[in-house]
């Protein structure tokens, strides 16, 4: 009987080791898995890789992991905000590296990773810092930069509501990178709201099927945040 359904987020994180590459899904504050980054600075796993599309905001979430000093390298678009404080003096110290990728390039080259694509040309970035040392090539009058698919050893993402068989579905903006990274990791986790009884999900409705999925864990709709209480987005 499959039963993808983890006991707690400790277990669900049990095997994520030193070095790995590990995508975080959310957007801005949008669908971060707070409990499951929370669990990975409880993992302790260190020198690890991380790819999302920011680098933290405040101190909780993916800031909180950086501060704990587990990453190595952050992959993302946009790594600086008002309140990304704990990467700055990070990066600015030597601390942690940096790729940075354009949006629409981050969600292509994770995509890619996931479809089996060995690689893809992008017009974004061509005549930039961000395509030196990248092979570019002029197609049909305009200049593209040849972009690789990012892989991961492991996945987390948030969604709403899940099965046993890992069957995914999310709640509005919190979707965002969540679909694709778990097409593109060997191991993705997520947390659900809601877990229903197989059959319950319509499999035209389905975003992310369980083939994806390694473990989901359910959680509580209202999750604790720095200075009390807070309705998870």
């Amino acid at each position: 009987m499959i039963n993808k359904i983890a006991p707690s987020i400790t277990a669900a994180l049990a095997e994520v080791k030193d070095g790995s590459t590990v995508m975080i899904g959310g957007f801005g504050t949008a669908g971060i898995p707070n409990e499951l980054i929370d669990g990975l600075i409880a993992q302790g796993a260190k020198d690890l890789v991380i790819v999302n599309n920011n680098a933290g905001n405040g101190e909780s979430g993916l800031a909180a992991l950086l501060k704990a000093g587990q990453v190595r390298k952050i992959i993302c678009s946009f790594p600086r905000q008002a309140d990304s404080q704990i990467f700055d003096a990070l990066y600015r110290s030597g601390k942690l590296e940096l790729e940075l990728v354009p949006q629409g390039n981050l969600a292509e080259r994770i995509r890619a990773a996931g479809a089996g694509i060995g690689a893809f040309f992008s017009p974004t970035g061509y005549g930039t810092e961000l395509a030196k040392g990248k092979e570019s090539r002029e197609i049909n009058g305009k200049f593209y930069v040849l972009e690789m698919p990012i892989y991961a050893d492991v996945a987390l993402i948030k969604a709403e509501t899940g099965d046993r068989w890992g069957n995914l579905l999310y709640r509005k903006a919190a979707r965002n990178f969540g679909p694709v990274m778990a097409t593109a990791a060997k191991m993705t986790v997520a947390t659900v709201h809601e877990i229903v009884e197989l059959g319950a999900l319509d499999p035209e409705n389905i975003v992310t099927p369980g083939i994806f999925v390694s473990k989901i864990v359910k959680i509580d709709r209202v999750a604790t945040q720095a200075g009390g209480f807070k309705k998870a987005a």
